[in-house]
């Protein structure tokens, strides 16, 4: 065992990709930066949710679309090749091995300590690496936490004996389960339903809500409910688990309506809890468990002196890894500036402020049919006090829509700003949706005028026409 001192101008504790992405632009700006982590460098994007979760979800998603073009239908109706989808997804996940992540960090100069990092005072972060060995690192100008977030799970009866998958299991699984049941109603609960599902599960979905998506608008839950269902999902809406015990391998699951559910595993998809329960949180004045709040340079503000960042789902201001990574590219520009005695620009639209991840947060579900929203939902806008203008648009009446199937099912909706004439939200549901997110993340965080919406000419035949066909429904 021994112990050795290290002083960098900037220490990170957690190298997922908002980690690295700080790191990165801390190192760019000439300081010196060290990162810490526990586990695999890349964290939980790269191994176990947004590149093994679509590596699973790609082929079921175009084998659906395939089934419903015609010349393709009967040769789309073969089974999916599920060895061949977990092989796909293991190199997606780079076999859980991080090698290329560390050829990456030395490329860009920054250090690495492999361990577990804690705070024990201002600028102080001790690191136990696997080796039992003790590194002090000191931070002349800033430490970022870059933790992320990790499974929230309910507190059910028997939950501690039944190893429950979580969405880590969901992800890396080297076999489909004869039967699954996933709680939740929510993104990693209809993506992995979709996926499991069509490899070979059955699968049912069991959803405290009266509703899938709720923070979506209404008709995207009930397109995907269609589709699940459609696949041979079976859906139970407004009901929960009580209880349950794994007896001779086997799950009892006791539901709130009385009945008992039987399965091989069990996903919890219950949302996401803040991965900073040891992190030494204690040692500067803050509270371990606790999301991190921060200001819109991501300065944590219950710390005096400006030195802690939290970036990423740490804050929890936008749980999602490209969110994280834009406040990443902002959080290291600012500790740049801030070290080097520069004025932070505090603007609205300045290179050091987020504002994308409070008002313009693109998100796409990847299930059967897509899902995509940017801005304000509907609901959201009822309590926003601004004169919203909903404009909704048949997606199956679109020309290009009907190149992916003669029965297009899917709708558009466009949130109007009456008062900035802009668009303040849209979400779209459909088959290859996913291509419209971007224009409309364009529109919402650019505050486009409509009037300039119109100069925006979407080529024929593409489901982009949409955007034209909102805009005459706007105006009437």
């Amino acid at each position: 065992m021994s112990e050795i001192n290290r002083i960098y101008d900037v220490v990170v504790i957690g190298a997922g990709p908002v980690g690295e992405n700080v790191a990165e632009r801390t190192r760019a700006a000439g300081l010196s930066t060290v990162i810490v982590e526990r586990e695999l460098l890349g964290g939980e994007c790269s191994f176990w949710a947004c590149d093994p979760s679509k590596a699973l979800l790609r082929p079921v998603v175009a084998r659906a679309d395939a089934r419903r073009v015609p010349g393709l239908s009967r040769a789309a109706d073969a089974p999916l090749d599920v060895e061949a989808v977990l092989a796909h997804r293991d190199r997606m996940s780079s076999y859980w091995k991080d090698d290329d992540q560390a050829d990456w960090l030395d490329s860009v100069s920054v250090d690495l300590v492999r361990g577990h990092g804690r705070l024990t005072g201002p600028r102080q972060v001790d690191v136990v690496t696997p080796d039992g060995d003790t590194v002090h690192l000191t931070a002349r100008h800033a430490v970022a936490v870059t933790t992320g977030s990790k499974p929230a799970l309910p507190p059910v009866p028997g939950l501690d004996t039944v190893r429950p998958w979580t969405s880590r299991e969901a992800t890396s699984a080297d076999r489909a389960p004869g039967r699954l049941a996933v709680v939740g109603g929510g993104v990693v609960a209809v993506e992995m339903a979709t996926a499991w599902q069509a490899l070979g599960s059955q699968v049912t979905l069991l959803v405290r809500e009266d509703e899938l998506l709720e923070r979506m608008e209404p008709f995207a839950g009930e397109l995907v409910a269609e589709g699940l269902r459609e696949a041979g999902v079976d859906i139970r809406f407004a009901t929960s688990v009580t209880a349950m015990e794994r007896i001779d391998g086997e799950l009892r699951i006791a539901l709130t309506d009385g009945t008992e559910l039987t399965a091989d595993e069990i996903l919890l998809a219950t949302g996401r809890a803040p991965a900073t329960w040891d992190l030494g949180l204690e040692t500067v004045g803050l509270t371990p468990g606790d999301w991190l709040t921060v200001d819109d340079t991501f300065r944590v503000t219950a710390v005096a002196d400006g030195w802690l960042y939290a970036v990423g789902d740490v804050n929890r201001r936008a749980l999602l890894t490209h969110q994280g990574k834009y406040q990443a590219r902002i959080a290291g520009a600012v500790i740049g500036a801030r070290a080097k005695g520069e004025k932070v620009d505090d603007s609205r639209w300045g290179a050091h402020v987020a504002t994308a991840d409070t008002t313009a947060v693109p998100q796409v579900v990847f299930t059967h049919p897509e899902v995509v929203s940017v801005g304000l939902t509907s609901r959201e806008a009822e309590g926003s006090g601004r004169r919203i203008k909903i404009v909704d648009y048949n997606l199956a009446n679109v020309a290009g829509a009907h190149q992916y199937t003669e029965d297009y099912r899917g709708q558009a909706r466009m949130l109007v700003d009456l008062d900035s004439n802009t668009v303040a939200g849209a979400t779209f549901a459909g088959p290859g949706v996913a291509e419209l997110l971007h224009s409309a993340t364009v529109a919402v965080a650019g505050e486009v005028p409509i009037d300039r919406l119109w100069h925006a000419v979407p080529a024929f035949p593409t489901i982009s026409e949409v955007w034209l066909r909102l805009l005459e429904t706007l105006r009437g």
